[in-house]
């Protein structure tokens, strides 16, 4: 696994923190652990909402939405973008870079150069310890879709799990029809 994949989670997960969600993989290391962001659960809150931008509410950038990243430290900012004059963003393939001086983003994004297109803000991440990922890959709690990170700025979020998983095709593709609760079928 590297940085840059998605992390499709099995239909029947049963974890209410990852099921029917899509994980972009951030930084994996066998040694360190592994970090990623949920690329589909939103949240009702805007970046205006958890930062004071100079200017106030009334900037385009204060209404960009916030996803959930994960359940662990929900009251984090992480971003994604397409900058790569961000300094200090780490490149995970496909112009799609996580991180670096959030200055420099800010002053991006309060001065229009770049906007919701460009752009992903997520509250919380998700986060594996050494082996952890690796071991729930082995027992099919995650379907790995190798150097995808381009998917972030090209599928919806509402429909991005059975997106990716039809766009896989085969078996993939069955999966995502799997209904949320196979009881009410």
């Amino acid at each position: 696994m590297k940085a840059g994949s998605l992390l499709i989670s099995q239909p029947f997960l049963g974890d209410p923190n990852f099921e029917r969600s899509v994980v972009l993989l951030c930084r994996h290391t066998d040694d360190e652990g592994s970090f990623g962001l949920v690329l589909n659960r939103g949240t009702n809150l805007l970046l205006g909402d958890v930062l004071e931008l100079p200017g106030g509410d009334v900037l385009p950038a204060a209404r960009l939405p916030l996803g959930l990243g994960g359940p662990v430290q929900p009251d984090t900012l992480h971003y994604l973008h397409r900058r790569a004059d961000v300094p200090n963003a780490v490149s995970l393939g496909h112009d799609v870079y996580w991180g670096g001086d959030f200055e420099v983003l800010l002053g991006l994004l309060l001065s229009g150069e770049i906007g919701e297109d460009d752009v992903r803000l997520y509250a919380g991440y998700s986060g594996w310890t050494a082996d952890q990922l690796a071991e729930e890959v082995r027992e099919n709690v995650w379907i790995v879709h190798p150097n995808a990170a381009e998917k972030v700025f090209t599928l919806t979020t509402d429909a991005f799990w059975q997106s990716i998983l039809r766009e896989k095709g085969g078996r993939y593709r069955i999966l995502s029809n799997y209904p949320t609760d196979p009881r009410l079928n």
